[in-house]
């Protein structure tokens, strides 16, 4: 903890300075931080008031059945349909994942969803489509998500021979 705060302080210090000494790639840095701060602090708290929902509104029995142990290439399929909706990139994913993992979803599935939110959004798909073009951007599509599936299930081997399990959260006094 001491160690982020003291690299927080830094990063400030440097920002201050290249404003200080005009310093052009400080001062973009600096930008940047701001301007990505804002878009979470746009996002996120939908995104939590959505997470939450779900976790209200979806029974375990749900998420099981559909993306659980016994769900085959079925729970591939959701947890695909559920990355390309995913608002807010891989960083709403994360949260997204652990709370399917609540649920009961397999770990190749959990890996598969954070993937594919990473490379399948549909925003970012169509925003690709209209700069590269939209055979490339379903040809990335049609190569991409079937080696996803098979790294998710090649990795989800792995793990559970070496018994791996998902540490819970710490609690905070």
């Amino acid at each position: 903890m001491k160690a982020m705060i003291a690299l927080s302080v830094l990063y400030a210090i440097f920002i201050f300075a290249s404003l200080i000494f005009g310093i052009d790639s400080g001062i973009q840095i600096g930008t940047n931080f701001l301007s990505y701060s804002k878009e979470l602090i746009l996002i996120l708290p939908c995104a939590f008031i959505l997470i939450g929902l779900f976790e209200v509104w979806v029974k375990k029995e749900t998420i099981e059945k559909h993306m659980g142990t016994d769900s085959g290439i079925k729970g591939y399929i959701w947890a695909i349909l559920l990355a390309s909706t995913t608002i807010g990139g891989i960083i709403v994913s994360f949260p997204v994942a652990y709370s399917l993992q609540k649920k009961g979803a397999k770990l190749s599935v959990l890996f598969t969803y954070i993937s594919a939110s990473a490379i399948g959004r549909i925003p970012m798909t169509i925003f690709e489509a209209s700069f590269i073009g939209l055979k490339f951007s379903i040809i990335r599509l049609l190569t991409s998500l079937p080696l996803v599936i098979l790294t998710s299930i090649f990795l989800e081997k792995i793990l559970t021979r070496s018994n791996f399990q998902i540490a819970e959260g710490k609690k905070r006094p």
